[in-house]
């Protein structure tokens, strides 16, 4: 497949366009025209560069990419060795952020739903990238919490009554703690996101919302995963998910 034709299926597929980012969605570094094989990974780091390198992949796609706002644009040291090993190789990096949390079937919130057997009921947040729905049955939270961890395959922080039942959740993956107030004014009984703040806790505790911080890079897994996954059923393109070892 082109990758040009690879780039413009995504970028429509994801509605790539209508987002405000933090970050290039799209392609990030072009490499080879041709694209065979794909390396899917959260983040585009070096170990995930050397990954698809010894793959012979042709291309990596990712949700955590390169050229953050904000951040320091010099090309040295850290980000010089892995542009360097990129364009070394001629492997196109290809990333969506906010496009791939936010996507009604492929994106990080959809599939959190879908392993964790929630019932998605409506969109809140900038841009709708939360989720809110209710648990398929109630379930204590301690209950919860163990299903989250055997599921995510990572211990959960837990602020909360671990005796409370929880019926309604909200939901954003990554780090999404600043939606939490949005989340309590829903009348959630519990919001889940990958990281937690100080205040966050004190929100918890005096709102009586339970607050799960499961993990950034756990609960961004399975985005791209589907994404990969939906590319080499409809295309011929192999690829293969590697995931990075992250316990935050």
């Amino acid at each position: 497949m082109k990758r040009e034709e690879l780039t413009h299926y995504l970028d429509g597929l994801l509605e790539a366009a209508r987002f405000k980012d933090y970050c290039p969605n799209g392609l990030q570094v072009e490499g080879r025209a041709d694209v065979r094989r794909i390396v899917a990974g959260v983040s585009a780091s070096q170990s995930l560069v050397d990954a698809a390198i010894a793959s012979n992949a042709d291309a990596i796609l990712v949700h955590h990419g390169w050229f953050w706002r904000g951040e320091d644009g010099r090309v040295t040291g850290i980000r010089k060795a892995r542009l360097q090993a990129l364009l070394r190789h001629d492997i196109n990096l290809i990333g969506y952020h906010l496009p791939l949390d936010s996507h009604a079937e492929f994106g990080n919130n959809a599939q959190l739903a879908k392993r964790l057997g929630w019932v998605a009921e409506g969109r809140f947040g900038e841009q709708d990238i939360c989720w809110v729905g209710r648990l398929a049955t109630p379930a204590k939270l301690s209950s919860l919490a163990r299903n989250i961890g055997a599921t995510l395959q990572r211990v959960p922080q837990v602020i909360g009554n671990a005796d409370q039942l929880v019926s309604r959740v909200a939901w954003c993956s990554g780090g999404a703690q600043g939606y939490f107030e949005q989340a309590i004014v829903l009348g959630v009984d519990a919001y889940l996101s990958g990281e937690i703040s100080e205040q966050t806790v004190h929100l918890a505790r005096e709102s009586g919302v339970a607050y799960i911080a499961a993990g950034h890079h756990a609960t961004e897994r399975y985005g791209v995963q589907a994404l990969a996954a939906h590319l080499a059923e409809h295309f011929d393109i192999e690829c293969e998910f590697v995931d990075i070892d992250n316990p935050v």
